[in-house]
């Protein structure tokens, strides 16, 4: 029990950082300082000598400590899990992880495209009871908004090197298709009177 309350107040302290809003950190720092109490208890209850656990900052390869404004944390829900029948696959913009057997069911969760680039030798997967914890490397400090990729929504417009007609087009092709007899044979005419040049608007006879 020590030893989960432990890793719950290294999470509360990562986010206690990254925090800024005073209705957040209070509600932060109240669940730090409750943790604190029960990991205590937990303590006496065994018979031990309370001893100060110190909890480490997380450390990257060059034995710099990794900031929490470099890290992403995305929780899987699921308990009953064993550790060694998890498998992740982490690359600079995707993620693949798979659980194997949990009562009888194997489970996936794959991002193909994330939000910005993370480093995958630096990415781990946590097993606790009740929740698996992903706890992604940033490769460039910075919030992200989703943690899927989203295309740009302002794109260079090419309209105006395309055909004009080519949206009419595809219209009356979407109407002939879902339309009756009588609509079909109205588009027919009017798509060949358009294709010979007797209509210049394809959709006057509609």
């Amino acid at each position: 029990m020590a030893e989960e309350v432990g890793l719950d107040l290294e999470e509360l302290r990562q986010l206690q950082n990254i925090a800024k809003r005073p209705r957040v950190l209070n509600l932060i720092n109240s669940e730090i300082s409750n943790l604190e109490k029960l990991r205590d208890s937990a303590v006496s209850s065994n018979a031990k000598p309370k001893v100060p656990v110190t909890v480490p900052a997380p450390v990257s390869s060059s034995g710099k400590p990794v900031s929490s404004s470099a890290l992403n944390y995305m929780y899987i829900s699921l308990e009953g899990v064993d550790e060694d029948k998890v498998q992740a696959e982490f690359k600079p913009m995707s993620l693949d992880i798979k659980i194997h057997d949990v009562q009888g069911k194997n489970y996936r969760c794959a991002i193909p495209k994330l939000c910005k680039e993370i480093m995958p030798e630096k990415c781990k997967v946590l097993v606790k009871p009740k929740r698996i914890v992903i706890t992604m490397v940033k490769s460039s400090r910075g919030n992200w908004l989703d943690i899927h990729h989203k295309e740009d929504k302002i794109k260079p417009s090419l309209e105006k090197e395309k055909d004009p007609m080519a949206g009419i087009m595809g219209m009356m092709k979407n109407l002939y298709e879902d339309g009756d007899e009588e609509m079909k044979k109205t588009i027919a005419k009017a798509w060949t009177d358009a294709r010979s040049g007797k209509a210049a608007d394809p959709l006057k006879g509609l």
